[in-house]
């Protein structure tokens, strides 16, 4: 048994009322089962109950046994000196508080196909453990449900957009900019467009906006893939060698410090994806007058906002993936799905964090909004959801979707999922009774 199951049976009224009682058989009655808290003190707050017509206010305090109250050493603790109410699986002791009175004890009975239920769920060998049960559930509990998750998802993207609003001294053009570098090394260089970011501040490159030859200097001198003998065949390369010759001026200028060029991955990438042609896609971008970030709140298409973003490399780049060496000539463009990657998890976060700074609903509402409005992603956790015969029809949904599955299911959080509790609570006979002996 879990003690977090009978926290669950205790919130939700998924016991047998009629059997609370005290030593003497008076009928206890719920009032209220309180707030639940999940931090340190007792398992919920500022509950009532009725005994003998006596009505208590005060916390409850929830173990598997009633000796786990010593265990755990709370009678030592003042901080429960406050319980009304000891809820136990087993009384196999009497148990008191730090001013010596005896806790009001009683067992918990409830239907075992709940905790059956549970146990499926917990062991089940699927990552979304509910996958043969969840399209059963009423649409609009899921959909409610999915709703909050792509809040909570958000307020989690956040907490780390607003450590880059304090280190970048509450600049929002220099945090997009990071965050927007961040999400343009699409998973296998993302560390290295972070370190870029960092290394090059938005406030130089502003100042060769109307220059994409000088930003790309900028953005390949600091990336330290100007340096020699990265790209043998670019030595007699006349681009290459006058973005070096460039660089030597700015980085003087400006005290740049180049990363080291080998950090940069180039193997197991589709030449398309090599950080030389996103280098140049990212200077594109970043060339636009006062300011991309600017350029995103002024936007109120979804349509707008993402031309943005499916820009080209620049003219050298149709004919080569890397310096020196020359390619079959087609033209390095950010597609729609790549831009529909930076947009989710780049743009509309920010844009939302802007809003919840500004304390402006009309921002957060247009991100997500503007969310709504996105294909939903393909990927191997919005597959899993397709098998489970979830479809999500937005970037909205497949975002709910992957924060539902990485916080929830991977984690076996299903006491705290609302899928999850309205499965456990709907119980289910398990054909092996023996699976009631596996502990998650």
């Amino acid at each position: 048994m879990k003690e977090e199951f009978l926290h669950y049976l205790w919130k939700y009224g998924l016991y047998d009322q009629d059997r609370l009682s005290d030593t003497e058989r008076n009928k206890i009655i719920v009032l209220d089962p309180g707030e639940y808290n999940q931090d340190s003190g007792p398992d919920f707050f500022n509950a009532r109950i009725s005994v003998g017509g006596t009505v208590w206010a005060g916390n409850v305090e929830i173990h598997v046994k009633s000796s786990h109250f010593d265990i755990h050493g709370h009678q030592h603790d003042p901080a429960f000196n406050n319980v009304i109410l000891h809820i136990v699986a087993e009384n196999d002791k009497r148990v008191f508080n730090e001013r010596g009175e005896e806790l009001l004890t009683t067992e918990i009975s409830f239907d075992p196909s709940y905790y059956e239920k549970y146990i499926f769920l917990v062991n089940n060998p699927y990552i979304i453990a509910c996958q043969d049960d969840v399209n059963k559930l009423d649409n609009v509990l899921v959909r409610h449900w999915l709703t909050t998750l792509v809040i909570e998802r958000f307020q989690k993207k956040s907490e780390s957009i607003l450590k880059i609003f304090a280190e970048t001294g509450n600049d929002w053009e220099e945090t997009f900019y990071r965050v927007l570098s961040r999400y343009f090394g699409f998973r296998v260089n993302t560390e290295p467009f972070e370190m870029l970011a960092t290394a090059l501040p938005f406030r130089i490159i502003r100042k060769h906006s109307d220059s994409i030859f000088q930003i790309e200097t900028l953005l390949f001198g600091t990336a330290g893939l100007l340096e020699t003998g990265l790209f043998k065949e670019a030595l007699s390369d006349d681009y290459y060698v006058n973005l070096n010759k460039e660089y030597t001026i700015l980085a003087a200028k400006y005290s740049l410090q180049p990363l080291h060029g080998w950090i940069w991955k180039f193997s197991r990438l589709r030449p398309s994806n090599f950080p030389t042609v996103r280098l140049s896609q990212l200077a594109s971008m970043l060339s636009v007058a006062g300011g991309l970030f600017s350029r995103v709140l002024e936007g109120t298409d979804i349509q707008h906002i993402k031309s943005l973003f499916e820009v080209s490399a620049s003219e050298y780049w149709n004919e080569h993936f890397v310096f020196g060496k020359k390619s079959r000539k087609s033209i390095k463009n950010i597609g729609s799905q790549a831009a529909d990657i930076l947009l989710i998890n780049a743009v509309i976060p920010s844009l939302f964090v802007y809003g919840l700074s500004r304390d402006s609903s009309d921002i957060t509402e247009r991100a997500l909004f503007f969310l709504e409005n996105i294909a939903a992603e393909e990927n191997i956790v919005i597959a899993e959801w397709k098998n489970a015969g979830i479809i999500p029809d937005s970037a909205f949904y497949s975002q709910a979707l992957i924060q539902l599955r990485n916080e929830y299911c991977k984690k076996r959080k299903c006491l705290n999922c609302r899928i999850g509790t309205k499965i456990i609570s709907k119980g289910k006979k398990l054909k092996d009774m023996e699976e009631l002996l596996l502990e998650p």
